[in-house]
């Protein structure tokens, strides 16, 4: 049972569960940071300290929902059913948290802080128990690898819809809503991002729809196999916790994972900065809505789908631990090279793309590469957390977009960064190219060098994988 083959139906329905989650995940990675400097009006500071506050407890919280899904008993099983409980609050806690009230500054900092922890919590009680399903669809590590990949896959399209959309949304909101600043725009000309409250918690409201709906497809059309071997009853939180430590490819997973993902946040965070005030473009696609740092976002992402749809046949010949050094080390250099070439729109796409190709090579393997280490860890202790394992993988993205995060807003601030300023000064516009270059190459370095350590070869993964199935069977 546990080797059978998954339909196309349930892994385009598993697919669908990530392409809700990261239509959210681009907005809070790629577009927060603006909202709150110059729509919601705090500081670049205060935001990042928000950031890293908010999301650093919050990654820890994740712990506790892998433990919780773990020992959860209905009948649509340990995972799914937290699909169904929190499809409608993630899209409302979504709209409100991009709600931008008429509060003195101590009022929206506190209003920030309260509505953004609840979002992340929201995001944590449906995304780690969607990300253990990995875990419990099968055991099959080829079949995990494809299911992986349809969930990377789904991923860079919710977020290349989400590019779509958002800003012709925010766009049509303000127009139709917001007669007191249509259309609004941030700065000069050269900008064309829209800064009306409304248009923004009407479009972010728009796209949380669109995600109860993709969400409750997750939870319909996909099934729960694989079942823990030994009563549950047996362990102990405490001894699941143990268990964890003491699991060194773990350790470096998180590690690994965390600095990739330190990568995307850095570069993604500072890009609406960018264009606008480093690169100047005020080209604005006719018909679409779309600005420069829109078809920015939008070549990534397809850049991304790319890799992703590649990396199982990639790391099917090379493995997935070469195959994700060499995938990092190659962006690294392409970003270093990205600080040194012209200023120029077609540059900037170009190499946009080649980065962000070699990027979407990463993050499958990643989730993939978790899920074998949920086998590992059943081998050896004979417990199968695999909502706890997951979850961590889920605290590494959230610690990783929490760094990044902070990071981008307190650069900014060291540099200099004005929100009412019509011309950034030189310092800051150093400080913003440095961020979507050097910065993120480090990041690349560092993943390069954590994954050297990482202990667990294909030949591994499929010698445990073979053993388990070999005690189901017996234990029949």
């Amino acid at each position: 049972m546990n080797l059978q083959k998954i339909s196309l139906k349930e892994k385009i329905g598993y697919g669908f569960g990530d392409a809700a989650s990261s239509m959210f995940w681009k907005i809070f990675g790629m577009y927060s940071l603006f909202f709150y400097t110059d729509v919601f009006g705090i500081t670049a500071a205060a935001a990042g300290t928000m950031f890293l506050v908010a999301r650093l407890w919050d990654s820890f919280f994740d712990v506790f929902v892998g433990i919780i899904s773990d020992r959860t008993k209905s009948r649509y099983g340990k995972y799914r059913p937290f699909l169904l409980w929190f499809a409608i609050p993630f899209a409302v806690m979504g709209a409100i948290t991009f709600f931008a009230p008429e509060f003195s500054q101590t009022g929206k900092l506190v209003y920030a802080y309260i509505t953004y922890s609840l979002m992340m919590i929201v995001y944590s009680l449906i995304n780690v128990p969607y990300a253990s399903l990995l875990g419990a669809i099968s055991s099959d590590t080829k079949e995990r690898n494809s299911l992986s990949s349809y969930r990377m896959s789904f991923a860079f399209i919710g977020s290349f819809v989400t590019f779509m959309l958002l800003q012709p949304l925010i766009d049509f909101f303000s127009k139709t809503f917001d007669s007191a600043a249509v259309a609004k725009a941030t700065h000069a000309a050269h900008s064309s991002v829209s800064t009306s409250a409304v248009g923004w918690v009407m479009g972010v409201g728009t796209i949380g729809i669109i995600c109860v709906v993709l969400f409750l497809f997750c939870f319909s059309w996909t099934k729960e196999r694989v079942v823990q071997i030994e009563s549950e009853g047996n362990v102990t939180v405490k001894q699941d916790l143990k268990n964890l430590f003491h699991n060194a490819p773990w350790w470096i997973l998180v590690a690994t994972g965390l600095a990739a993902l330190l990568f995307n946040a850095v570069r993604d965070s500072v890009a609406i900065y960018f264009f606008r005030d480093y690169v100047k473009s005020s080209y604005k696609m006719v018909g679409t809505g779309w600005d420069m740092t829109t078809i920015y976002f939008l070549v990534g992402q397809a850049a991304n789908l790319i890799g992703v749809m590649i990396a199982p046949s990639v790391s099917a010949k090379y493995g997935k631990k070469r195959t994700y050094m060499i995938a990092m080390l190659i962006a690294g250099i392409l970003s270093v090279v990205f600080y040194y070439i012209p200023n120029n729109v077609t540059w900037f796409l170009s190499f946009q793309f080649m980065i962000s190709l070699f990027a979407g090579y990463v993050l499958p393997l990643l989730w993939s590469m978790f899920a074998d280490i949920v086998d590992h860890q059943e081998l050896i202790t004979g417990r199968r957390a695999t909502g706890l394992i997951f979850s961590s993988s889920s605290m590494s993205q959230k610690l990783g977009w929490a760094l990044g995060s902070a990071m981008s807003g307190w650069i900014l601030a060291i540099y200099k960064y004005a929100p009412d300023a019509l011309v950034q000064s030189s310092e800051t516009l150093f400080g913003e190219h440095i961020m979507i270059s050097l910065m993120p190459a480090v990041c690349c370095v560092l993943a390069f060098v954590g994954m050297m350590f990482y202990p667990l070869s294909d030949k591994k993964v499929k010698e445990n994988s073979e053993q388990l199935n070999l005690k189901r069977n017996i234990a029949k």
